[in-house]
């Protein structure tokens, strides 16, 4: 294992990297509009089928009693806190790589989800929040019928 000076200038430069060639390439079901503010951002995953659209929140240390969802028109906000442990023995620690204090993001939602039935659930750290679809646009299968049938049903008529 090597040890690697911390660059924080690097660090930003991949991950405006990342968000550059992430964006161009794939399509995004829906867009985050700002970080809204807060010591840290939590990692999403979003994914869809076609049933609806979830986001996977990773919030490993973060009560799901202290996350606060709101949903106004097509804008969904997630804030909350992760407070460090023992913060008055603050000097026993070596080194303190994870961030900690508020959080907040924002995204805006497609006009295919059914906003009133958002659904969230927290299981080991992560957080999934589901946004269903809208009926209307949820793909439905259309049964074709081929021409021979028709056909053979015209001729036992006959």
């Amino acid at each position: 294992m090597s040890i690697i000076r911390y660059d924080p200038l690097r660090e930003a430069m991949q991950q405006m990297r990342h968000q550059l060639f992430h964006h161009q390439q794939f399509e995004q079901p829906f867009e985050e509009t700002e970080n809204t503010g807060g010591a840290w951002s939590p990692l999403v995953d979003v994914f869809e089928n076609s049933e609806g659209i979830t986001l996977k929140v990773e919030l490993p240390e973060v009560d799901a009693n202290d996350v606060d969802i709101q949903l106004e028109g097509n804008a969904l906000t997630m804030r909350g806190e992760r407070k460090l442990e023992n913060v008055d023995q603050r000097e026993g620690y070596h080194r303190i790589e994870r961030s900690y204090g508020s959080f907040a993001r924002r995204f805006t939602l497609p006009s295919t989800v059914e906003t009133g039935n958002v659904t969230a659930q927290s299981r080991d750290g992560v957080l999934r929040i589901f946004l269903p679809k809208k009926a209307e646009t949820k793909p439905r299968q259309i049964k074709v019928q081929a021409e021979s049938n028709l056909g053979a049903q015209g001729k036992q008529k006959q």
